[in-house]
């Protein structure tokens, strides 16, 4: 995406907050990455005093912007809560209840969704948070519709995203703020990764996962509960697995073929899928064919037999049902959005 995009990200702390997922979203959105060729966000960090205190006080940042910074933003990060019985403070709730006025989008990582929850910004709409507090939540913000077992929810505030991946409008006709809340503190990096596909495009979301060292973005919709704690990178007996299968993309390759390669059974490689990776071996190939498919029409192949053929998935019908449930955006709508010489202005609010 050549220069021109310009989108200002504005965190908000608050007294205990917890120092992890603040330093998600500095890594994300706050550090240069001239490497991309592009303009990057731009990220200021702000609260109501100019000085707070973090999570078991372990230090004090200072030198913080007001919360002018959070009413010029396109997009809001608000404070997680370690402790969600201790209210936010009224002049954050207040800044919240201002952006989602104005259409900003609203992020929240872990417990943070008990503070937008607390500013009524999630009232009907679908959110998740950390699975240590979801029955507490359920029972206290009984009007969110929480999806205790996903990783990550991306609520655009109408029936869902468009056919030209536009954000949700109200019933009213005026735009709806996109909300967005991750399951947990490592779940906040996925968030970040697809916000940053959304803004940026798949392939740009892989190049920055790659410079964490992260082992790739998760999906939404998997579970948050795994049979023991998801490793950094995968375990080995998948990842030479990976690597075949990503060089064979563009061939007939079926879950049996994977456990062939694997020398497992079938229902072996689903349970190794599931306890390392949180998916099924199926929907981890169809999201690796779709992430390939964006690329090349991010690279600038036009032609939608050429995609869908060289990515595994078949037919042109196939891709532009799988692009539409996976990003939103019908093929064409993907090409203007991240296509080789676009020129992306100001966003914005809106995903």
């Amino acid at each position: 995406m050549p220069p021109g995009f310009s989108h200002r990200v504005a965190l908000l702390v608050d007294e205990g907050s917890n120092p992890f997922e603040l330093g998600v979203a500095t890594e994300l959105f706050g550090l240069r990455r001239p490497e991309l060729g592009r303009e990057w966000y731009q990220l200021t960090v702000c609260a109501a005093a100019p000085s707070v205190r973090m999570h078991e006080g372990f230090f004090t940042m200072s030198g913080l912007a007001g919360l002018d910074a959070a009413e010029a933003a396109d997009t809001l990060i608000v404070p997680n809560r370690p402790d969600p019985e201790v209210p936010p403070s009224p002049a954050v709730l207040d800044a919240i209840r201002r952006a989602a006025a104005r259409g900003a989008r609203l992020v929240s990582f872990c417990s943070g969704a008990f503070t937008l929850a607390a500013a009524g910004v999630l009232d009907g709409r679908r959110a998740t948070t950390h699975w240590r507090w979801a029955e507490y939540f359920a029972e206290r913000y009984p009007a969110v519709r929480l999806e205790p077992d996903v990783l990550f929810v991306e609520d655009d505030g109408g029936e869902g995203m468009g056919t030209d991946g536009g954000e949700g409008m109200g019933a009213d006709g005026s735009r709806a703020s996109v909300v967005l809340t991750a399951a947990g503190s490592a779940a906040a990096l996925d968030l970040g990764l697809h916000l940053i596909g959304r803004d940026h495009g798949a392939e740009v979301a892989n190049l920055v996962s790659r410079r964490l060292v992260f082992a790739g973005q998760r999906e939404g919709g998997q579970r948050q509960f795994v049979v023991r704690p998801l490793p950094a990178v995968p375990d080995a007996s998948l990842a030479p697995l990976a690597v075949w299968a990503r060089e064979r993309l563009d061939g007939q390759l079926s879950v049996e073929d994977l456990a062939a390669r694997a020398a497992v059974s079938t229902s072996t490689l689903h349970r190794r899928f599931q306890e390392e990776l949180g998916t099924t071996p199926l929907a981890w190939l169809t999201a690796e064919r779709v992430a390939l498919a964006c690329r090349l029409i991010e690279r600038g192949e036009q032609r939608l037999e050429v995609v869908a053929r060289a990515s595994g998935l078949g037919s042109p019908s196939n891709l532009r049902a799988q692009l539409r449930r996976r990003t939103g955006l019908s093929p064409t709508a993907y090409r203007r959005q991240f296509g080789p010489g676009t020129v992306i202005a100001r966003t914005g609010p809106a995903v």
